[in-house]
């Protein structure tokens, strides 16, 4: 027989299938990738420099922890991310709540809210170097200001998506305008801006590489550039990698302490 989740829409996977249907895209690009790098260089359907084998990714590991002080890098990115973040979260997440909130600041800050929402970040690299410079402040700066970007329309989303009973029910009550956004509209929406800060999270990781490879210093960013300018090229695929453990084991943590503040929420995938 069948089992009802093979074909239902939206159906719900069995975890322990789920891990193992996970793993057949990532297994098949491990096998197309030795495919692609066996056998001698002069015989290899990619050259090395482009895409060394992943014997020889795997052989490059101790050079990168040990001679190229890979935890320091992390930490230098983690630091850079964290501060960006928690600069981008106290200015968005009081401006969202009162555009989400009021009218009038809504139409006050939508023009240029939505006119950020268009730029291309990259184009932030130059202007953010203009106004501070190439030390760490820019790079802080620039990541805080691409988390901005993302992480406000969430949170005024989340205010926007309370249903309309709860402000007739506090209205009703007897509750004043500011009770009723401090009361009831964020606890409300609190579930749904711990989603937003969780996905606009992993967009610092997205734009960490873009802003450690403009000045050389340090961080995961700097040891992809380096790699590519000097080599090993082995060492790009071990950082790109690495970020995206940091970045998936990041979510992971979001996730747990979401489901720990709000377990009466149904989970997200």
């Amino acid at each position: 027989m069948i089992p009802n989740w093979l074909s239902a829409i939206r159906g719900q996977v069995p975890r322990k299938v789920a891990v193992f249907l996970g793993m057949i895209p990532i297994a098949a690009v491990f096998v197309v990738w030795y495919f692609l790098t066996q056998g001698a260089v002069e015989e290899r359907v990619i050259a090395p420099s482009i895409l060394p084998s992943p014997r020889e990714v795997w052989d490059s590991v101790g050079e990168l922890i040990y001679r190229r002080e890979l935890l320091h890098h992390i930490l230098a990115s983690l630091q850079r991310v964290g501060l960006s973040y928690l600069l981008a979260l106290a200015c968005m997440l009081p401006l969202g709540i009162l555009m989400g909130s009021f009218g009038v600041v809504r139409s006050m800050f939508t023009p240029l809210t939505t006119a950020s929402g268009y730029i291309p970040i990259a184009t932030l690299v130059p202007l953010t170097m203009a106004w501070f410079g190439t030390d760490e402040k820019q790079k802080i700066v620039f990541l805080a200001i691409a988390f901005a970007i993302y992480l406000l329309p969430m949170i005024i989303q989340a205010i926007d998506s309370v249903p309309e009973i709860y402000l007739k029910t506090s209205y009703t009550l007897g509750s004043t305008k500011l009770e009723t956004v401090f009361h009831v509209l964020i606890p409300v929406a609190l579930p749904d801006i711990w989603h937003g800060m969780r996905l606009a999270f992993g967009v610092g990781w997205t734009y960490l590489v873009l802003a450690e490879v403009v000045v050389f210093t340090d961080g995961l960013g700097y040891l992809v550039a380096f790699s590519q300018r000097r080599g090993p090229r082995e060492h790009i695929y071990l950082v790109i990698l690495v970020i995206a453990i940091i970045a998936w084991v990041a979510d992971l943590i979001w996730s747990y302490l979401g489901s720990l503040l709000f377990p009466y929420k149904r989970s997200r995938t």
